[in-house]
């Protein structure tokens, strides 16, 4: 069951909500912990926002520097129309660099879940940052991790989009499978909060939304097409790696938490009864997994 943060018998440090203007653009982020500890930037992904790390930031906070942005087009941050801003894999994590300048932050940790890694795997190819330390929480880095039929609809689309393939995908940002989202995979689905969903969907269904996320799924294969470099760099760096998966996620399968050991064999991999936002259900073990991995390697 997720804990309330509590630090022997302290109080959590406070969470600050903050914006910063970024490339022209409005980004929102929660920030805690002190400002000379090891950062540690937590990265969303589909179809949530920071929200999704409420209870990990303070949970984190009394030894890191934690960093929790909204990409652009997600929760509180700015959310320009199509022809207002390309939204690319490329750009969001332009924009979250951006960020990173801002606050003068070169050295990192990264928390990747679901579209957040793809954003957290530019920055980790990026020689401008240093990231310390990978967390992986249903981010996927290889083909294993496409959990079958979620995806099928949106590779149709993604590869041929037009009338015949765009009603499958705007099945993704339904009010149904924003819940189903949260729900799938949890063991006991009354510890994952309705807020979540509702958050979401509330979110997505802003005028204009959609076709944010349709140009997202069109440019969702050029993560894939940087699958080689970015094995590559785990191959060359061996850089530290804590996979945290839930077992019955049907998006990001536990293949993909696996399929991190072929290029890092010291990876430290979990996985547990959970699905795919299993932080709202195993928040616990996560954290506890997340402390014992970056006391070690983190030096």
């Amino acid at each position: 069951m997720p804990r309330r943060p509590a630090l022997g018998g302290r109080c959590a440090p406070p969470t600050r909500h903050k914006t910063a203007t970024i490339k022209g653009q409005e980004v929102f982020y929660r920030e805690a912990g002190p400002g000379d500890a090891p950062v540690v930037l937590l990265l969303h992904g589909f179809p949530s926002s920071s929200h999704m790390f409420r209870h990990l930031v303070p949970a984190l906070a009394d030894r890191y520097h934690v960093i929790a942005p909204d990409h652009v087009g997600y929760g509180h941050s700015a959310m320009p129309q199509v022809d207002e801003f390309d939204y690319t894999f490329d750009n969001l994590a332009d924009v979250t660099a951006g960020l990173l300048d801002h606050l003068s932050i070169r050295r990192f940790a990264i928390y990747v879940h679901d579209y957040g890694a793809p954003i957290g795997w530019r920055l980790a190819l990026d020689p401008s940052f240093d990231v310390s330390a990978i967390i992986s929480q249903s981010g996927n880095a290889y083909m294993e991790g496409f959990a079958k039929p979620f995806w099928d609809d949106l590779f149709a689309y993604a590869t041929h989009p037009g009338p015949d393939t765009e009603p499958g995908a705007r099945v993704k940002f339904s009010r149904e499978t924003t819940r189903w989202q949260y729900e799938n995979g949890a063991t006991d689905k009354s510890l994952v909060s309705p807020d979540t969903w509702t958050l979401d969907q509330l979110l997505l269904e802003r005028p204009g939304n959609d076709e944010v996320q349709l140009a997202l799924f069109r440019d969702y294969p050029t993560n894939i097409d940087g699958y080689p470099q970015l094995q590559e760099y785990f191959r060359t760096s061996q850089v530290p790696l804590l996979a945290v998966w839930g077992q019955g996620d049907e998006i990001f399968g536990p293949d993909g938490a696996c399929a991190f050991s072929r290029d890092l064999p010291e990876a430290e991999i979990h996985l547990l009864p959970a699905g795919h936002f299993a932080l709202e259900t195993h928040l616990d073990a996560i954290s506890g997994y997340i402390h014992g991995f970056l006391g070690r390697v983190l030096t």
